[in-house]
C-alpha cells in the first residue's frame, strides 16, 4: 500500500510542477497583444484548477505516508504550513488571472493584473522549491 501511496505521491508533485512554469508564462502574456493575454490568462486558470486537484491528492497521499513513519513534530509543521501556503495563493491567483480575462475583454490594460499574478506565481514557485528540499530531507525522530 505504501508504494501505490508514493506513486501517487510523486505523481501529484509532478502535477503541481505546474507552478514551476507559472510565473514564466504569466511573464510572457505582457509580451503577447489584448486578446493574446486573455486567452493565455483562461488557460492559466483551466491549469491551475487541475494544479489545484493535484494538490488534494498531496494532502491524502502525504497524510497517510506520515502516519506510516515517524517524522519530527516541527518537520510536519513546516510540511504543513508550506503546504497550505501553496494551495491558499494558487486559489488566490485566480483572482488576478480572471481580471486578465475580464479587462481584455472590457477594453481595458490588464498590466497590474498580470505583475499582480506574477508576483504571486514567483511565491508559489519559491514555496514549492522549499516544500520539495524538506521532502528529499525529512527530519526523522531520534530513537
Amino acid at each position: 500500500m505504501f508504494e501505490a501511496m508514493l506513486f501517487l505521491h510523486v505523481l501529484g508533485a509532478v502535477g503541481m510542477g505546474f507552478y514551476v512554469v507559472l510565473p514564466f508564462m504569466i511573464g510572457r502574456a505582457s509580451n503577447l497583444a489584448g486578446l493574446g493575454q486573455g486567452g493565455l490568462a483562461d488557460g492559466l486558470v483551466s491549469a491551475n484548477r487541475i494544479a489545484q486537484y493535484f494538490l488534494i491528492l498531496q494532502l491524502l497521499t502525504g497524510g497517510y505516508m506520515i502516519s506510516q513513519a515517524d517524522y519530527k513534530l516541527v518537520w510536519m509543521i513546516i510540511i504543513l504550513v508550506l503546504f497550505l501556503a501553496i494551495a491558499a495563493l494558487g486559489g488566490i491567483i485566480t483572482k488576478p488571472l480572471k481580471r486578465v480575462v475580464s479587462s481584455i475583454e472590457e477594453g481595458k490594460s490588464a498590466t497590474a493584473h498580470i505583475s499582480k499574478a506574477r508576483v504571486m506565481s514567483f511565491i508559489i514557485l519559491l514555496l514549492y522549491v522549499v516544500i520539495l528540499y524538506f521532502m528529499k530531507f525529512p527530519i526523522f525522530a531520534d530513537h
